[in-house]
């Protein structure tokens, strides 16, 4: 007999008896290829109501035979792959990140979709859950999760469990976009006022004026500051260590990208007081001290804790009638106050870390707004000056 060439196929109808009574189907087989070890063909079966319908399905299948595109099914879940893509694919990934990943996994997408076949995923099925969590959660806690299923199907796309990503054909939520709120002035003024003296003066002041993000101040080391020439060089920043209350790492920054802030006069002048007060507190503490490198730190040397900061931060701003600035806001305000001191975009984007400057626009695009109407209003004065219009 014949051996059945790759791609070849049958049709045949079939009768079966189910709680006795006689129940008709269609069934086609095709051979998807040999067994490398036994030489015997490998064959999928397609059933149907009509004989049509298993024709298309199996001429289908032999298309992709061909080409070489055919994968064989498998009865992998979205949650074996999951746990396969956690352990075996995130080596690159930040801890605090994995952690996240993790807690959306695992209270979220399993529970949901956990059970499904890997590779009968559709995206109807992930529209229904995203849109069931849209009743209780933010949008974008909806794309956080949706971030994490994508890059797992991703994942699966490219090492050939699945053809393509269904997660790509979802509509997520419309995300409002958070209002910032920079120190205007006046609330600039009275913070300055209100940090002096404080235990974390350098820290609040070098945000203020750098645009470092509480990681980075806290995690930033004396060797990456060149005092002659006025330069801080970013790259790092102090993260907490996942399931690990209390304790923290020194982690590449939130985009993995060094950068190199050109600081203010008046930044290099507090960094330099700070280290000569940094290095009366060593001779203070004596044998007690630890060279950690830290150039923000405790009075024996150890690192701050973020968390620390921001607490310290909350409490110095009520005091000034400010109970809802966020620390982060200092961060806002110097991208602020830089681009209304007339710095370029790329130079905002550069010192604040972000990965493009669109998004830096897509952030401050109002104050880029408020600088064009100001353009155009110098520019009617100017109009008016050299004409009689």
């Amino acid at each position: 007999m014949k051996k059945s060439a790759k791609g070849a196929g049958t049709i045949r109808k079939k009768t079966v008896t189910r709680n006795g009574k006689p129940y008709t189907y269609w069934e086609a087989r095709i051979t998807t290829g040999r067994d490398p070890g036994t030489g015997k063909q490998i064959q999928r079966s397609f059933t149907g109501k009509t004989q049509k319908e298993v024709r298309e399905k199996m001429q289908a299948a032999a298309v992709e035979i061909n080409q070489g595109t055919y994968t064989a099914p498998s009865k992998m879940t979205v949650g074996q792959w999951l746990d396969i893509w956690e352990r075996d694919y995130l080596g690159s990934v930040k801890p605090l990140t994995v952690l996240n990943y993790s807690q959306n996994i695992r209270n979220h997408i399993k529970p949901a979709m956990g059970a499904i076949r890997l590779e009968a995923l559709d995206a109807p099925t992930i529209q229904k859950l995203y849109n069931a969590l849209s009743v209780d959660h933010a949008p974008k806690t909806v794309k956080n999760i949706h971030g994490v299923l994508h890059k797992a199907l991703q994942q699966a796309v490219k090492v050939g469990y699945i053809r393509f990503n269904p997660a790509d054909a979802c509509e997520l939520p419309l995300m409002e976009k958070k209002e910032i709120k920079p120190l205007d002035e006046a609330a600039t003024a009275a913070f300055l006022q209100a940090v002096q003296g404080h235990r974390f003066e350098a820290v609040y002041l070098t945000m203020l004026f750098t645009g470092l993000r509480r990681g980075e101040a806290c995690g930033l080391t004396w060797d990456c500051i060149d005092l002659e020439r006025g330069t801080i060089t970013v790259n790092k920043q102090l993260q907490k260590v996942p399931n690990s209350p209390g304790e923290f790492h020194l982690v590449p920054t939130k985009n993995s990208k060094r950068r190199t802030i050109t600081a203010a006069p008046f930044v290099v002048k507090l960094l330099k007081r700070h280290k000569a007060q940094q290095a009366e507190a060593q001779l203070k503490a004596g044998p007690l001290w630890e060279d950690t490198g830290f150039v923000f730190c405790n009075e024996i040397g150890e690192r701050l804790s973020p968390n620390t900061v921001y607490h310290n931060y909350k409490r110095l701003v009520a005091s000034i009638g400010l109970p809802q600035a966020r620390l982060h806001d200092l961060r806002h305000s110097f991208a602020v106050a830089s681009l209304r001191a007339g710095d370029d975009l790329k130079t905002v984007q550069e010192n604040l870390g972000h990965a493009t400057s669109s998004f830096t626009l897509d952030v401050y695009g109002h104050v880029t707004e408020e600088m064009k109407q100001a353009s155009a209003d110098r520019m009617e004065q100017y109009i008016k000056g050299v004409s009689n219009l």
